[in-house]
């Protein structure tokens, strides 16, 4: 009886001794698996601070694109001499208009230039008579032609024109601007070919068919010249410019 109850004691210290062991596995294999995990999580939050702090730079690159009006500027020229184009220049205002004036000038990023004894320099004087650029001769600028108004018409007809001054002209204000202008364009017709036909061939409507009023002309064709009369009234108004290309242009 008694080896029974030993027996019985003993497995149930078995039991408990083996409760104990599973446990501290379970606790041991529980830390290791904590380590594992926090290892990449460390890691991860490592990344991400070193993400926030190491922020990429990025460098703008620099211009190197060369300017337009550099192909305008002499290089190592005189700055005095320089075209409008290449140089800023200070507004004088107790300049006198129609007068010459002294400006202080400075010369545009990329130019290259030099004074009377051959140094480079950037800041120089330029004197120019004081006016605004609209106010210059016709000579001094060029403006855009217009195709579509009509040169012979009572009263003359005028188009909005976009100018520009010539380079070598130094003026104030803006050195493109609009203007308003006379029609005055050409097609390609002749007077003095348009007049010969008027007289020799009138009759048929050869003058009105130059001209590329070809109503008028087959209206002479089959009138015969309005008998004469018509073709003596061609003549007069085309001797006199008053009747011109049919396009609105002038003879040449």
């Amino acid at each position: 009886m008694a080896a029974v109850v030993g027996l019985r004691a003993l497995g149930r210290l078995c039991s408990v001794a083996l409760f104990l062991s599973q446990l501290y596995v379970l606790s041991g294999r529980g830390s290791l698996m904590t380590t594992k995990h926090s290892q990449p999580q460390s890691a991860f939050a490592k990344g991400l601070t070193s993400t926030s702090t190491n922020t990429p730079y990025f460098k703008e690159a620099e211009s190197t694109e060369i300017p337009s009006y550099v192909t305008k500027c002499p290089s190592n020229g005189l700055c005095s001499r320089l075209p409008a184009d290449c140089m800023t220049c200070n507004t004088n205002y107790s300049c006198i208009y129609g007068k010459l004036a002294t400006f202080d000038c400075k010369v545009k990023p990329h130019v290259h230039c030099v004074d009377q004894n051959n140094h480079e320099q950037e800041n120089f004087t330029v004197n120019m008579t004081c006016q605004f650029c609209w106010q210059l001769a016709t000579t001094d600028y060029v403006c855009t032609n217009s195709t579509s108004c009509m040169t012979v018409s009572c009263p003359r007809q005028r188009y909005n024109a976009t100018c520009t001054v010539r380079d070598n002209v130094h003026c104030l204000g803006n050195r493109v601007f609009p203007k308003m202008l006379y029609c005055n364009w050409t097609g390609g017709y002749k007077w003095s070919t348009a007049l010969a036909l008027s007289i020799t061939l009138g009759g048929f409507g050869a003058d009105r068919f130059y001209l590329g009023q070809w109503r008028e002309g087959l209206g002479k064709l089959f009138s015969f010249g309005g008998l004469g009369i018509w073709t003596l009234i061609d003549v007069l108004l085309i001797g006199v410019g008053y009747v011109g290309p049919a396009d609105g242009s002038l003879y040449i």
